[in-house]
């Protein structure tokens, strides 16, 4: 594969939009593979997994190589599931650029309008690919408007079709030779380039070569949209997007080709000895075998390092050196972890992954036919691929999992019986409750009067805690002087504070407050930093007590599309569930609903809509917040959403948050 330029894309789009069967098109049209296949049938390059291939679904990013003008791609086949968009959201650091795949029957679908936010927030060059004009039902003209409205201002169609919803559409690329095609450009242009704008009213004319290149220059810059109309079934439009790809998208940065390397392990996968094989984006410098390197885990400052025993090009073969810009796979590293980045990673992209979304349910798992520790390895096992499947031993034996969604809990009892062989036991999944501190609280404990414990500490400690102000977070402040305690003291008082809000008095987490050290005091040589690790918590619940703290739900935010005549009843059941209704608006076919819904009862309402909208409604939702919990409200519906729940998942139901 002869190439002189590197460029990293993600394939992105809603469930059943035809993302994994564009990637396979992109391989086969580009001679990469010489047989395509089919999602239906499990044979495609990038559903790997025997748990994709059977449901038909991306659950880990995947990532092939193909090349094109000169210019290697590789391309990340990303999940369509909203339970697994923080998968999307991780792929984000490593990739230059994106395609959002639609289709032309569906539309702008729920998770299409998240993911374009997600990409727009994080300012990630993307062209638009609006899949199945082949299908019946497709549209363009109608569809061009509801992107604009729903995705981009400013979206610019590359091809024409012809005869859409039928076998035979066809879509022809659009020429900036035609002064029809070249004008719209340059009024969408103008919209967001000044320089346009001014050639355009005051001369000279631009030409169609400047034209390309400031087409290029804002599509880098994620100002304007690219779209190509096309289906990957047929290979219609796939000419003009394999073009635009490597002409208008943004290749990697040879700026960053030299110096120490860094870089981000994004996926991970075992041989079948268990050695860890780390796929690696090279952001900077190269890598050589044999090298001796540092990594970091993500979020946790602890690193650990190794040799590179082998090294191996994404879509190639075994090489003794990866160049900057570059995706390949490492071995040598017993450590590594999906997420890890070389010491000393400061590549913006790395920056990307900020304000993830936190997972927002709580499960307990038990094992049918084996030990908790068996299961409890393999969990930990599957988080080395997974960064974010937060796992957790409770005295019990039984092992406590948070997750997005319930299809997350799916895949891994599947995961676990395939690769495993151990039968999971799930619990019903309960909402992660959060607290915040309602008003202003102190207390004090002073050595020599020991009224909490009969031995004493020996340590002076008084703490006061305030509210502060939303998603602030917590803040620790002190009204004694910094230094009036041995360094090992106050950082003893910090984390033991920052420990104990994590799993605060009740087990929920305690946040946006402020807690501030007003009173320290220790008695050398007897007072150690345990005392003050020991002490600290039950001073600081006590200050939280005299607070009071409220307790808060997480909520979704949710949009669903439901038809005409059922709009009334939909949005009765929903009230029954504490949704709160902010916009319906009439839609193509029927009522699009938006609202905010107690997080408990996502799943719910999933398994209802079909139900109320004879199949035909359409759901999507993200989590947006908390919410003060209504207990009164919960009580009243938890008798339904325990019939609804035992239904599929079977076991106790427990209104413990």
């Amino acid at each position: 594969m002869h190439t002189h330029h590197t460029i990293a894309i993600g394939v992105l789009a809603h469930v059943d939009a035809g993302k994994t069967s564009l990637t396979e098109r992109l391989l086969f049209d580009t001679g990469t593979i010489h047989t395509l296949g089919r999602v239906d049938d499990g044979t495609t390059a990038t559903d790997t997994g025997d748990i994709e291939r059977r449901r038909g679904i991306t659950v880990r990013s995947a990532v092939v190589s193909f090349a094109h003008n000169n210019t290697r791609v590789d391309v990340i086949d990303t999940p369509g599931h909203t339970d697994f968009v923080a998968e999307v959201e991780r792929a984000l650091e490593v990739l230059d650029a994106a395609i959002l795949v639609i289709s032309a029957v569906e539309g702008v679908q729920p998770h299409t309008r998240m993911l374009m936010r997600i990409l727009r927030a994080a300012g990630v060059p993307t062209l638009l690919f609006v899949n199945k004009i082949d299908r019946a039902g497709a549209r363009t003209h109608e569809l061009l408007e509801e992107i604009r409205l729903r995705l981009t201002p400013h979206p610019i169609p590359m091809n024409t079709v012809r005869e859409p919803g039928d076998s035979t559409a066809s879509a022809t690329p659009n020429l900036l030779s035609d002064n029809a095609f070249r004008s719209r450009v340059i009024e969408t242009l103008a919209d967001v380039d000044d320089l346009v704008l001014a050639r355009a009213v005051d001369g000279p004319a631009l030409r169609p070569n400047e034209i390309r290149d400031l087409l290029a220059a804002r599509t880098a810059d994620a100002t304007v949209h690219p779209l190509y109309f096309g289906s990957a079934r047929t290979g219609q439009g796939i000419g003009a997007l394999l073009d635009g790809i490597t002409e208008l998208l943004p290749a990697f940065d040879t700026d960053h080709a030299g110096g120490v390397p860094r870089g981000i392990v994004f996926a991970l996968e075992r041989s079948a000895s268990g050695m860890r094989i780390a796929y690696l984006r090279l952001l900077a410098g190269a890598l050589a075998v044999r090298r001796q390197i540092g990594f970091e885990h993500s979020g946790t400052g602890h690193s650990h390092s190794g040799t590179i025993t082998s090294l191996r090009l994404v879509g190639g073969g075994e090489r003794t050196r990866l160049h900057a810009g570059e995706i390949g796979t490492i071995t040598g590293f017993p450590l590594i972890r999906v997420g890890d980045r070389i010491e000393g990673t400061d590549h913006p992209k790395a920056q990307r992954h900020k304000g993830f979304a936190e997972p927002i349910l709580r499960t307990s798992v038990r094992a049918r036919n084996t030990s908790p520790s068996r299961l409890y390895a393999a969990l930990l096992v599957m988080g080395e691929h997974d960064p974010l499947l937060r796992i957790h031993r409770e005295p019990d034996g039984t092992t406590s999992i948070l997750l997005y969604g319930e299809v997350q809990k799916q895949i891994i009892a599947e995961t676990l019986s395939t690769e495993f062989g151990i039968e999971a036991e799930f619990l019903i999944s309960e909402p992660i409750c959060i607290e915040r501190v309602t008003g202003v609280g102190e207390s004090i404990e002073q050595m020599g009067y020991r009224t909490t414990n009969p031995a004493g500490f020996w340590a002076t400690l008084g703490l006061r805690v305030a509210p502060a102000d939303i998603d602030s977070g917590v803040a620790i402040e002190r009204e004694t002087r910094y230094g009036s305690l041995p360094h090992a003291f106050h950082h003893a008082i910090d984390d033991s504070i920052r420990t104990r809000l994590r799993n605060g008095p009740a087990g929920r987490s305690i946040t946006d407050c402020v807690v501030t050290v007003t009173h320290t005091g220790f008695a050398a040589p007897l007072t150690t930093a345990a005392d003050f690790r020991e002490l600290t918590p039950i001073v600081l619940d006590r200050a939280l007590q005299a607070a009071g703290t409220r307790i808060l739900e997480p909520t979704h935010l949710f949009e669903m599309t439901v038809p005409t005549d059922t709009l009334s009843p939909v949005s009765t059941y929903l009230s029954t569930l504490a949704a709160e209704i902010r916009e319906t608006t009439e839609d193509p076919g029927g009522w699009l609903i938006r609202g905010v819904l107690p997080a408990r009862y996502v799943h719910t309402v999933q398994l209802e809509l079909p139900r109320l909208t004879r199949g035909e409604g359409s759901w999507w939702s993200e989590h947006t917040g908390y919410r003060p919990r209504d207990l009164e409200h919960h009580r009243r519906n938890r008798t339904h959403t325990r019939r609804t729940e035992r239904g599929i998942e079977g076991g106790p139901v427990s209104d413990n948050q």
